[in-house]
């Protein structure tokens, strides 16, 4: 993975779970048809978000159930996968993730598997909040770009370029982190955002209409990286809530 800047208990899939649909007006996201489509298609013409849109088959539920993960990030490697004993219907959602993951493998990324409760949130910050479930681009020092595909639980959340600023373009925001940083607003003030990642998370405009990646579509985004010819795609991860089973996310 790129670094960027109940026991006991099967849990359902509510038939309610958001699914995505592409906005309204909105070039920048297409659905892809195929994986080698995925792969294949540049980002260009401003898109900056492919998803190859499915439904998948299989008993992912249960999987979750059977991890039993504790609080935070559980990594879950394939031997734990294949150690598993499951139903003819969990074998069914096993195989799809571990055939995803191979797909990946094959194009030499290296996606990880995590069953996760939680992620760390960002306790301390007063001004710009630097965890994922603010509103964020993913960056990397190289050309790349993210994958992440939600096989259970509640799925990302995406943010339109142009119903998103970035916080520190807010004037009071900039004005606050100025005063912290205490110096002026020149190079080494941008550097110092750029290594505390402000630069990296927006807010949503008031008429701003956040969209859903959906559950079981495998997604590839554009990341905030040199050359990119295209800008980063927003988004966020979902907000845990109590009771709300893990999320079973494959990103790379």
């Amino acid at each position: 993975m790129i670094s960027f800047r109940f026991p006991g208990v099967i849990f359902t899939a509510c038939s309610s779970m958001p699914s995505f649909s592409p906005p309204l007006g909105y070039s920048r996201v297409k659905t892809m048809g195929d994986f080698r489509e995925l792969l294949a298609t540049p980002f260009r013409d401003g898109v900056n978000a492919l998803c190859w849109k499915r439904a998948l088959s299989g008993n992912f539920s249960e999987i979750v159930a059977l991890l039993d993960a504790g609080e935070g990030i559980t990594a879950i490697d394939d031997a734990h996968l294949h150690a598993l004993r499951l139903t003819p219907a969990g074998d069914e959602a096993r195989t799809v993730i571990l055939d995803d993951l191979q797909l990946l493998r094959a194009r030499g990324l290296a996606p990880e598997l995590n069953c996760i409760r939680n992620y760390p949130r960002d306790e301390s910050a007063t001004t710009v909040r630097t965890d994922v479930y603010s509103f964020h681009a993913d960056s990397a020092p190289v050309a790349a770009d993210t994958f992440l595909c939600t096989y259970f639980g509640a799925a990302s959340e995406g943010l339109r370029n142009d119903e998103a600023c970035r916080r520190v373009d807010v004037p009071e925001i900039r004005a606050e982190l100025l005063a912290h940083f205490g110096g002026a607003d020149d190079d080494d003030f941008r550097v110092h955002l750029q290594e505390n990642c402000y630069d990296l998370h927006y807010t949503p405009l008031p008429h701003a209409r956040p969209f859903n990646f959906g559950v079981g579509n495998l997604w590839r985004i554009a990341v905030d990286s040199p050359g990119s010819p295209v800008p980063p795609c927003i988004h966020r991860a979902p907000d845990d809530l109590p009771g709300q089973p893990p999320r079973l996310l494959l990103i790379s």
